[in-house]
């Protein structure tokens, strides 16, 4: 008997060293989580139960358990790379639509714009619709094509107007700037993304009374039209916002656009004419320029007319029992039933942890560990071998017992 106890604690001992061996080749494996054989002793019983005398049988492996206790996050050069600060799996589908799950937050992107891991999985996210995230689960997908262009529609205004300016002697004229007392200019866009400049005329007419003239693209008489703001005798404007000129037909082919011009804010104080405030909603077309990833999963896209857009969120999934993942090498896992059904969420609720862009999560490896387990290890298979010879020797003496 004392040889098959020897043996099972030769076997729970290179199962030991397995493990260690493992954890120690993995120590820089992104997102890899660490391992620890667990053993329970074998007894033999009947069926009313045991002798009080009677001696165990050896030695058997219970469970290889996986420690899914958070590792360290070393920052990368690469946007997409994606660390779990928490709690969570990235979840992830292969190319038959099997759900997987994994730590490891290495992404790129393949041809097709789908974000994926080096094994070609792809990343799971809510969708985006115009910007507004759907809530639709879904591949993560970015498209190359540039945005439309947005024609201009509202400018917001805001100027304080000088109260102690001279109303000009002669009629307006915009080449010539003494039949104006202040002008200001900014870039408008058509609906095929054309820049147009348009540029506005200030012209005191009495005393807190000025006119308004717009030209866009230099004198246009389509825009000739003349407004006029109001002010109160404190300064503050009364009348004449929001200002509307007629509307401007461009040569470009683009569709005629009418400008309204928000004033509020504006003001007519003792002071030099002044711009606080010249923003207008319009821009011209643009391509994919770079990808933000907040701490909440939200993908932004950012291009190179100044937009920004929202393509979507990163989801995490997370399990009641992670223990009863089933392991599928390529740091990824698959739900079974002991690890209970995933419960999938954006980043930062519920008990998911949230992300950290442009960075990594290393292995939870501790090699200072690891080596002392396997020197333990080590010394355990030594003395189970040495049973065997002590045995062995205890037999041959009694076979040469005459």
């Amino acid at each position: 008997m004392a040889f098959r106890i020897a043996v099972s604690g030769i076997r729970a001992a290179t199962a030991d060293l397995d493990a260690t061996g493992n954890n120690i080749a993995n120590a820089n494996t992104t997102g890899f989580k660490s391992s620890r054989a667990q053993f329970s002793d074998l007894f033999a019983a009947s069926s009313l139960g045991s002798n009080q005398n009677a001696i165990g049988q050896g030695v058997q492996i219970a469970a290889v358990s996986q420690q899914f206790n958070q590792g360290n996050v070393a920052f990368t050069d690469n946007s997409l790379d994606l660390a779990i600060n928490g709690e969570g799996f990235f979840a992830l589908e292969d190319t038959a639509g099997s759900r997987l799950y994994s730590r490891a937050g290495t992404f790129g992107v393949d041809k097709n714009g789908f974000v994926v891991n080096a094994t070609g999985h792809r990343l799971l996210a809510f969708g985006a619709t115009a910007g507004v995230i759907s809530g639709a689960l879904g591949a993560l997908q970015f498209s190359s094509a540039n945005i439309p262009p947005q024609a201009s529609s509202s400018v917001q205004v805001g100027i304080n107007l000088d109260a102690g300016a001279a109303v000009p002697a002669v009629a307006f004229d915009p080449a010539n700037p003494n039949s104006f007392n202040n002008s200001v200019s900014t870039t408008v866009f058509d609906s095929l993304g054309q820049e147009h400049l348009a540029t506005l005329f200030y012209r005191k007419t009495g005393a807190n009374a000025w006119a308004t003239h717009l030209r866009v693209d230099g004198d246009n008489a389509q825009t000739a039209a003349v407004q006029n703001l109001t002010f109160s005798n404190a300064g503050a404007l009364t009348a004449g916002s929001p200002t509307t000129h007629g509307a401007f037909t461009p040569t470009t082919g683009a569709a005629a656009f009418t400008l309204n011009f928000d004033y509020t804010g504006s003001t007519q104080f003792g002071a030099e004419f002044g711009i606080n405030t010249l923003v207008q909603d319009g821009f011209t077309t643009g391509r994919l320029s770079g990808i933000d990833i907040d701490e909440g999963g939200i993908v932004l896209a950012r291009f190179t007319n100044g937009q920004a857009t929202a393509q979507g969120q990163v989801v995490l999934a997370n399990f009641s029992n992670p223990q009863g993942l089933q392991a599928l090498g390529d740091s990824a896992w698959a739900e079974t039933g002991g690890s209970g059904a995933a419960l999938v969420g954006a980043p930062g609720t519920a008990s998911l942890g949230v992300l950290q862009a442009g960075a990594l999560e290393e292995s939870n490896v501790d090699l200072a560990e690891q080596l002392v387990n396997m020197i333990v290890a080590q010394r355990n298979f030594q003395a189970n071998a040495q049973m065997i010879r002590a045995e062995d020797e205890v037999t041959q003496t009694i076979i040469n017992i005459r």
